[in-house]
C-alpha cells in the first residue's frame, strides 16, 4: 500500500530533511586523511540529536551506527568503525533523521582528497542519475519512468546500476512502498500521484552490477571489487512538480559560493 501524504505532512518531512541535509554538509567537510568512520558516526549523531531530532538507523533492524559510511567498493550499509579513510578513497555516507515521527533518508559519495579520474566520473554519473531520476517524480509520469532515468544516464556513461538494491518509499517510516529499481522501462508501474514520496537512490559500480554481503552481514559490496556510489534524496511528488526535502545539494552550493 503506497501512503500519500498530505502538504503538511510533506513539509514535516522537510523539516527533517533540512537538518539531514546540514548534517551531510558537514560530515563532507569532516571526510579528511586520517579520521575514522566511527569519527564521523559520532559527529553525525551528536549534530543530528542536537537538532531535537534522531538518527533513524540507530537501532533498526539491529543497525549500531548512526549514519551507514561505505568506503570504495562497498555500495551501501558500511558500520561505522575503525576504518581510516587516506587520500584517494571515495565514501558513501548515508544518513537518517527522524523528527517529531517523519522519517527523511538522504546520502552522499564524497572524495578523500584528490581521487582518480574513474572515481570522480563515477562520483559525476551518480550524482546526475539522481537529478534525472528526481525530475521523473512528478504527477502523470509512472514508477518506470524514475528507474529508466537513472538506468539511462549510468549505462551512457560505461557504468552498472546495481539492481538487487532499490530506492523506497519513505513517510512515518523509513521503509514503505513503493521499492524503485534503478532499472527498468519508461510508461511502466505504478503512477505517480499528489502525496507519494520517495526515496531515491542510485547505485553504482564501475564494473559489473553484481553484489555480495560482507561479513557483518550489512555491509554490501561490488561483487568484483570495483568502485561503488551512492546518491540518495527524498523527494515528494506535488502538484508544482517534484519537491526534492533534503536539499544537501543546495547547502553544497551555498558552501562552494
Amino acid at each position: 500500500m503506497i501512503i500519500r501524504k498530505s502538504p503538511e505532512e510533506i513539509d514535516k518531512i522537510a523539516d527533517a530533511g533540512q537538518i539531514l541535509a546540514r548534517c551531510l554538509t558537514m560530515l563532507r567537510g569532516k571526510a579528511r586523511p586520517g579520521v575514522t568512520t566511527l569519527d564521523l558516526d559520532q559527529a553525525a549523531e551528536k549534530f543530528i540529536r542536537s537538532q531535537g531530532a534522531t538518527p533513524a538507523f540507530k537501532g533498526y533492524r539491529g543497525f549500531p551506527g548512526s549514519i551507514c559510511a561505505s568506503p570504495n567498493s562497498m555500495v551501501v550499509h558500511g558500520i561505522p568503525g575503525p576504518f581510516k579513510l587516506s587520500r584517494g578513497d571515495i565514501l558513501s555516507i548515508d544518513v537518517g533523521v527522524v523528527l517529531d515521527g517523519w522519517v527523511a533518508d538522504a546520502a552522499v559519495t564524497v572524495p578523500v582528497g584528490q581521487i582518480s579520474p574513474v572515481a570522480r566520473r563515477l562520483l559525476d554519473t551518480t550524482k546526475a542519475a539522481l537529478f534525472a531520476a528526481a525530475e521523473e517524480v512528478r504527477p502523470g509520469n509512472q514508477l518506470g519512468d524514475v528507474s529508466h532515468a537513472v538506468q539511462k544516464r549510468v549505462e551512457a556513461d560505461g557504468f552498472s546500476v546495481v539492481r538487487s538494491l532499490v530506492g523506497h518509499g519513505i513517510g512515518r517510516d523509513m521503509h514503505e512502498d513503493p521499492q524503485i529499481p534503478n532499472f527498468g522501462d519508461p510508461g511502466t508501474g505504478v503512477e505517480l500521484l499528489p502525496g507519494m514520496v520517495l526515496a531515491v537512490e542510485p547505485m553504482v559500480n564501475v564494473g559489473d552490477h553484481a553484489i555480495r554481503m560482507g561479513s557483518d552481514n550489512w555491509s554490501v559490496y561490488s561483487q568484483d571489487g570495483s568502485l561503488a556510489a551512492h546518491f540518495e534524496h527524498t523527494v515528494a511528488v506535488t502538484e508544482e512538480g517534484p519537491r526534492i526535502l533534503t536539499p544537501w545539494h543546495l547547502e553544497e552550493a551555498r558552501r562552494a559560493a
